[in-house]
């Protein structure tokens, strides 16, 4: 396995860090992705979250359309992965309990 964390990587990361909204994110990752890629991140991202909230392998599998192996990954990195997932989980579910909190 060749490693990841490298300096071409770090560049990407760096370049990352630098998009300022959705649209400018949209317009990057669709030059340096191709649609079905980012297709496959959004549905890896959304069983993250439904994992987060405890919702059945099955059920992932059925609305996401991934494959039991692939969300079993997901699962295994959410809970003994870099830390990652948790992070942002934490991150979105913290703003939507603010604005929620803002609402009242």
């Amino acid at each position: 396995m060749k490693n990841w964390n490298n300096k071409t990587t770090e560049n990407l990361f760096k370049v990352i860090l630098k998009l300022k909204n959705i649209k400018e994110t949209k317009m990057f990752l669709r030059d340096l992705l191709t649609s079905e890629e980012i297709i496959e991140f959004g549905k890896r991202w959304q069983a993250a979250q439904m994992l987060d909230k405890n919702i059945s392998y099955e059920k992932i599998v059925k609305e996401t359309g991934l494959s039991s192996r692939t969300v079993a990954r997901i699962s295994k990195w959410l809970n003994v992965g870099a830390g990652g997932y948790k992070l942002m989980l934490k991150r979105i579910n913290h703003h939507k309990n603010l604005s929620l909190s803002r609402k009242v």
